[in-house]
């Protein structure tokens, strides 16, 4: 098996890249999906959630507003770092148990963990390989603009308050262009994935 982080900036197209590793074959862990479930109502996270931040921050039938809630903690480190500490313990923990659940049903799976704070957590530290999606900040602002209805100036700061793409770059095996046409993008994620594969089978 092959444990494989995946992460990239905010609308670069780490989403589309992690759906086409799975096109190829990949056991996908999407890290997004665990925090959404993590905060589910009822669950022990959700509770935390509303007792650091407010009852105001979960909707009438229970769910965390999440807009809210980031919007709440967007610009405070603060409020961030207690916001990640309820949660990525979570995360952390089903990623860990889906990952053996993958294992034990493919020996030479190549697992895929795509994680939007993969690097900044120091997660891609237990990884075997890490895959950075990159893309021009242009792109990144037109595309976030067009998908998110906000204005420039907001988009801006939403790229800033990340890490730096190139820090990221540093640390990566495989650097994937996010902006390269569709069948270009396929094309190179196979080839990647055929490499991948062949580490998972050599293990």
């Amino acid at each position: 098996m092959l444990r494989v982080g995946l992460t990239g900036g905010i609308a670069t197209g780490k989403s589309t890249v992690s759906r086409l590793f799975v096109e190829c074959g990949a056991c996908l862990i999407d890290a997004d999906v665990l925090a959404r479930e993590a905060v589910a109502p009822g669950k022990p996270a959700c509770r935390e959630i509303a007792t650091a931040f407010g009852r105001d921050m979960l909707r009438a039938d229970g769910s965390v507003d999440r807009e809210r809630l980031g919007a709440a903690v967007f610009a405070d480190h603060a409020k961030r770092a207690r916001l990640e500490a309820i949660i990525h313990p979570q995360v952390f923990a089903e990623e860990d148990r889906l990952f053996r659940e993958a294992t034990a049903a493919d020996p030479h799976a190549v697992v895929l963990f795509d994680a939007a704070l993969l690097i900044e957590t120091g997660v891609h530290k237990r990884k075997d390989r890490v895959i950075v999606v990159t893309a021009d900040e242009q792109t990144q602002l037109r595309r976030l603009m067009e998908r998110n209805k906000l204005p420039e100036e907001e988009v801006r700061k939403r790229i800033r308050s990340q890490m730096p793409l190139a820090d990221k770059v540093k640390l990566a095996d495989y650097v994937i262009d996010g902006t390269l046409p569709m069948e270009q993008l396929r094309a190179e994620v196979r080839r990647i994935y055929g490499e991948l594969k062949r580490q998972a089978q050599e293990r």
